[in-house]
């Protein structure tokens, strides 16, 4: 029920910044990916209301792009670069890598926190910080798993969508054109089959349920845009 046009001040600042932004009294709430969640607790500052899987389950996160005049130009390194991410996603995914992984990240040039901010969560450990401990939890960072990797256009249907929503793209935006000119599934699959990988069936993961009850359909985006009771259509 909250419109954030309206009812809340939001800004963009740095990740890292947030914890400070929050010690300090700056702000009063983030929304971000790990570790900065975790940190937060473990310093005694606030607590985590939720996970963003609790409120869509494998949803869609961080995106490698790269500009089509360069694929164009460089089509065997985009195709190199798409496949070494693909394998360190299939590495980071194994649950015995993730010690290493962490121990990695956690380093001054990376992120800079302390590993015990990191691995826990990653190992679906969550202490949210109001009493609320959790371990196994489902919620936990996928890589690989469940074609996490994969660039299914469905999502970035929904990202259009979402757009349109709150008046960045006009209404009347062909968001499926849109989709299938920016998403390059296609060097994903290439770059799958040369490190013996196989791909999903489509470009589509299907019909998509949130926390509220609502649903996405890639195939009529038109009815959820139409669901929604707070938007900003131009």
């Amino acid at each position: 029920g909250i419109n954030p046009e309206t009812d809340v001040s939001t800004i963009v600042i740095p990740p890292p910044q947030m914890v400070a932004n929050l010690k300090a009294g700056t702000q009063d709430a983030f929304c971000v990916g790990e570790p900065w969640n975790a940190q937060t607790v473990n310093q005694r500052i606030g607590y985590t209301a939720t996970t963003t899987s609790e409120i869509w389950m494998n949803h869609p996160e961080k995106a490698l792009g790269m500009r089509a005049d360069w694929v164009d130009r460089y089509p065997r390194a985009a195709k190199a670069l798409t496949a070494a991410v693909l394998e360190a996603q299939l590495w980071c995914d194994k649950m015995s890598n993730r010690p290493a992984m962490c121990s990695i990240v956690s380093g001054r040039q990376y992120i800079n926190v302390p590993m015990g901010d990191i691995l826990p969560r990653l190992q679906g450990t969550i202490d949210y910080g109001d009493g609320r401990k959790v371990a196994k939890s489902p919620h936990t960072m996928k890589f690989w798993a469940d074609n996490a990797s994969f660039p299914f256009k469905s999502h970035d249907l929904w990202f259009a969508t979402e757009n349109v929503r709150w008046g960045v793209l006009p209404r009347a935006t062909n968001t499926k054109a849109l989709v299938n000119k920016v998403n390059r599934s296609d060097i994903w699959r290439a770059a799958a089959a040369a490190i013996g990988q196989p791909a999903p069936a489509g470009d589509s993961r299907g019909v998509e349920r949130f926390f509220d009850g609502k649903v996405f359909d890639p195939a009529n985006p038109a009815a959820y845009l139409a669901s929604q009771p707070i938007k900003k259509l131009v």
